[in-house]
């Protein structure tokens, strides 16, 4: 059996046609017209292994859908919409999108982007198959009662013994940075590699994405420590002393 797909909108065509090309791609696609409508598919058969929404949803605040799915599950969520405001892509990044694809768009589009988005590291735990070697660990923060780690290869970040719930890009971020400890990464750069087959939207889309890590991961996201913003150039990790 394939991946399991959920595209959720009201607009039939775009989903019939998302529908025959992911099929094509080996996905097992369920559809849901509205919002309301996906999360109760989503309480009575569990969570697909990624989502498309359509930015158009009479029935249901597509925001709020995406957030409600966002505070159970990390499933890939790509939104697509025929808006180009800068203000709506924030808003589903900033609710828990991990991109975003305006129309109109090319369906091999949405089929890169899911692929380089479930190509990247189970989130929350470590791998399934054994390893030969200690998985690496990274400290992010050397407070002693709870100090931040990060496992790259084992997709998980923990403060303390408590995991740390990232989603897919958010933790690509993280990684991205934690390789270039001390070195200032610009937002295009991280735009390319962590949505790994390039996005050539809005730059400011990755402070969204950043601004979201550091309520996660920083102690005071307002005096954030450990991604650190370099004004008019981009963003760095600082190490611990």
């Amino acid at each position: 059996m394939g991946a399991s797909l959920m595209i959720v909108g009201d607009d039939y065509g775009v989903r019939g046609a998302l529908r025959a090309a992911m099929e094509e791609e080996g996905y097992e696609v369920a559809e849901a017209d509205a919002g309301e409508a996906a999360l109760e598919r989503l309480r009575s058969h569990g969570a697909p292994d990624a989502m498309v929404v359509d930015l158009l949803d009479g029935e249901m605040d597509v925001f709020t859908c995406i957030r409600e799915v966002r505070r159970a599950h990390e499933v890939p969520i790509i939104v697509v919409s025929a808006s180009t405001d800068t203000h709506d892509v924030v808003a589903a990044l900033e609710a828990g999108a991990d991109d975003f694809v305006t129309k109109p768009f090319e369906i091999k589009e949405i089929s890169a982007r899911m692929r380089a988005l479930r190509r990247r590291p189970h989130l929350g735990g470590l791998p399934d198959e054994p390893v030969d070697a200690p998985l690496t660990e990274i400290l992010l923060d050397a407070d002693e009662a709870a100090p931040l780690v990060l496992s790259p290869e084992g997709g998980a970040v923990r403060r303390g013994e408590e995991p740390i719930p990232l989603t897919i890009t958010e933790f690509r971020l993280l990684c991205e940075l934690a390789a270039n400890p001390g070195r200032v990464l610009t937002r295009a750069v991280l735009l390319e590699r962590a949505w790994d087959e390039g996005f050539f939207g809005d730059e400011r889309l990755v402070d969204v994405h950043v601004r979201r890590l550091r309520t996660k991961i920083e102690t005071d996201p307002s005096d954030p420590r450990i991604v650190v913003t370099v004004r008019g150039l981009g963003y760095r990790l600082d190490m611990p002393r």
